[in-house]
C-alpha cells in the first residue's frame, strides 16, 4: 500500500519518524452519465467563464479571491514558502481522556507506521497512552490545509483520526427536539427490556454493504433482460405512535423467538420481522 504521508510525530521534546497510510478502503458502483438516444459518454470541459472556451490543465493556475473578482496566484513555490516544520510534523499539544470527546468529531482514520530508528519512541508513545486511557490531541497539515486530528493506540499500533473544528460542527439548538413529555414508565420499560434482548458483542464482520449487494443484482437482471420491469422495494412504515405499547409487545415476543437465519445481527432480523399495527 502506498503511504500519503511521510514526516514526524512529535510531543514535547520527543520526536518519532513515521508515515501515514490510508486506514479505510472503499469501492463504490461507478456509475457514467449517457446521452439516453445512444449511451455516449457525456464528458466535462474546463472552461473559462471570460469567453467559455476550454483551457488546457498547462494553462491553469490556482488563485485565491481576496475581493470580489480580484484574486491572488499561488504557484507551487509559494505553497512550499510555508512552515516546512508544521507541513512535515503532526505535533501533539495536549492529552485528553478519549471519552470526553464526543464522537461527532472524529471523521477519518489514518494508520501510523514507524520509520526507520522510531521503533523505541513510538512504542513509548503507545504504551503510555494505553496505560494512561489517554489520546493526543494533534495538528496536521495533509494536502495543503491544516487538521485537527487524534492520536490512538489500537491494535498493537497508533492510529491517526482526523477530527472536525468545533465551528465546523452544525449546532443541534438548530434542530427541533422531542417535546419535554416524558415517555410513560410501562413503554420506558418494555424499550429497555428489548435492548437488552438485542444486545450482543461487537461483531464488525457481520455488518456489509447491502445496499451495494442489492444495487449489482438489479444490474446482472438487468443484463440478462435489460426490458424486464423490476418489483419495487417496499419501505417500511413508521411505528404507529398512538400503538406503541403493542408494537414494543410484539417486538418483545418476535425477539424471544429463535432467529430464522444467520448473517446479520440477529437484532436487526428480529426487528424487521415487527409487523406495525394500526390505530384501533
Amino acid at each position: 500500500m502506498r503511504s500519503i504521508w511521510k514526516g514526524s510525530l512529535s510531543f514535547n521534546l520527543v520526536n518519532i519518524p513515521i508515515t501515514l497510510y490510508t486506514a479505510i478502503r472503499r469501492e463504490d458502483l461507478k456509475f457514467h452519465m449517457l446521452r439516453q438516444g445512444d449511451l455516449s459518454k457525456i464528458n466535462y470541459k474546463r472552461v473559462a467563464e471570460a469567453d467559455g472556451k476550454e483551457v488546457p490543465w498547462e494553462q491553469i493556475v490556482k488563485g485565491y479571491e481576496h475581493e470580489k473578482g480580484k484574486f491572488v496566484v499561488l504557484k507551487d513555490e509559494d505553497f512550499k514558502r510555508v512552515d516546512i516544520e508544521a507541513a512535515q510534523t503532526i505535533n501533539i499539544t495536549s492529552f485528553v481522556k478519549v471519552e470526553e470527546v464526543n464522537p461527532i468529531f472524529f471523521y477519518k482514520p489514518y494508520y501510523v507506521e514507524p520509520a526507520k530508528g522510531g521503533d523505541t519512541a513510538y512504542a513509548l508513545l503507545r504504551d503510555a497512552m494505553e496505560k494512561s486511557g489517554r489520546i493526543g490531541i494533534a495538528e496536521v497539515v495533509l494536502r495543503q490545509r491544516e487538521h485537527l486530528a487524534a492520536v490512538k493506540p489500537q491494535d498493537g499500533g497508533l492510529i491517526l483520526e482526523l477530527m472536525h473544528y468545533a465551528d465546523e460542527l452544525v449546532s443541534t439548538d438548530e434542530f427541533r427536539k422531542p417535546t419535554a413529555k416524558k415517555a410513560g414508565a410501562k413503554e420506558l420499560q418494555m424499550a429497555k427490556s428489548l435492548i437488552d434482548m438485542m444486545t450482543e458483542e461487537w461483531d464488525p464482520e457481520k455488518y456489509h454493504d447491502d445496499y451495494k449487494k442489492a444495487l449489482k443484482k438489479v444490474i446482472a437482471e438487468k443484463l440478462k433482460d435489460p426490458d424486464k420491469e423490476l418489483p419495487v422495494a417496499k419501505a417500511r412504515k413508521p411505528t404507529n405512535v398512538v400503538d406503541l405499547v403493542a408494537v414494543l409487545q410484539e417486538s418483545l415476543r418476535s425477539s424471544q423467538a429463535p432467529p430464522a437465519k444467520k448473517g446479520k445481527a440477529a437484532g436487526a432480523h428480529r426487528v424487521k420481522a415487527v409487523k406495525h399495527r394500526k390505530a384501533a
